[in-house]
């Protein structure tokens, strides 16, 4: 790849994001976010979802550098040779899930998840779930704080810390974890095929509420989730070479 000359850099309202940006900027200028070649996070992943949300209609390749607290999905933070340090870059390429979420009024909510899609309870009550894959009901009844459901970028977020499995990027499967699950107690969740149809019904909602949430969007009162696999929708990160995500996925799970 050419070092490319036109960059877009955006920052976090952290102060040291904000004068990152500023610095960058004096160094390479600053190209309208339509004209850009790169977008440039300066932040922490919650700003990186944040972006590649925002810009998800651009289809631009986004790279980042970490300015924040967690910075799993960054590249180390650096101010000379941005250009180049880009052209040598690797690709990650990421498909989000499409997620329905229809709330006690019975009207519908849409909204795409790059890391996951999340059922959780929304009082001290449990929440109660019945799940089907493809259209047939695989679990009757699921007794839990929550459910979750992950894509391979996503497994190293919130599903890691649900005990859930870390997924290659490659893999080509869904992570389906349980929050808390307290009937069946032994269930630890599933791997599913990345084109599988995952539908979610809220049991006794009126008792048991529970919020659908696809990244930061959430719906408050649902009783039915859809999700599944948005293949349709391609989304490109930058990483420094030899740092690569999947590299850093694999380092993961052999870390203590």
């Amino acid at each position: 790849m050419t070092p490319p000359h036109r960059l877009h850099f955006t920052a976090s309202d952290r102060p040291e994001a904000e004068a990152a940006r500023d610095r960058l900027i004096a160094s390479y200028g600053q190209c309208g976010v339509e004209d850009a070649q790169v977008i440039v996070a300066l932040g922490g992943d919650g700003f990186m979802l944040e972006t590649l949300h925002d810009t998800l209609r651009l289809g631009k390749p986004i790279y980042g550098m970490n300015r924040g607290s967690v910075g799993f999905l960054m590249n180390d933070f650096a101010e000379d040779r941005l250009p180049e340090r880009i052209a040598a870059a690797e690709r990650a390429v990421i498909h989000p899930l499409a997620m329905t979420a229809i709330d006690a009024k019975r009207k519908q909510h849409h909204a795409l998840a790059i890391n996951e899609i999340s059922l959780l309870r929304q009082t001290r009550q449990t929440a109660k779930l019945r799940i089907a894959i493809d259209g047939k009901v695989r679990m009757e009844e699921l007794i839990c704080d929550g459910v979750l459901v992950a894509t391979p970028a996503g497994s190293t977020a919130y599903n890691l810390s649900a005990h859930g499995p870390i997924i290659p990027l490659t893999g080509q499967v869904l992570a389906l974890t349980p929050i808390s699950a307290f009937r069946p107690r032994r269930w630890r969740g599933a791997l599913l095929d990345h084109s599988a149809r995952v539908t979610i019904e809220v049991l006794e909602p009126e008792k048991r509420p529970v919020s659908a949430v696809a990244d930061n969007f959430e719906v408050r009162d649902a009783i039915e989730v859809h999700a599944a696999e948005q293949r349709d929708v391609s989304l490109v990160m930058l990483f420094d070479a030899g740092r690569s995500l999947e590299e850093r996925v694999l380092t993961e799970q052999f870390s203590n």
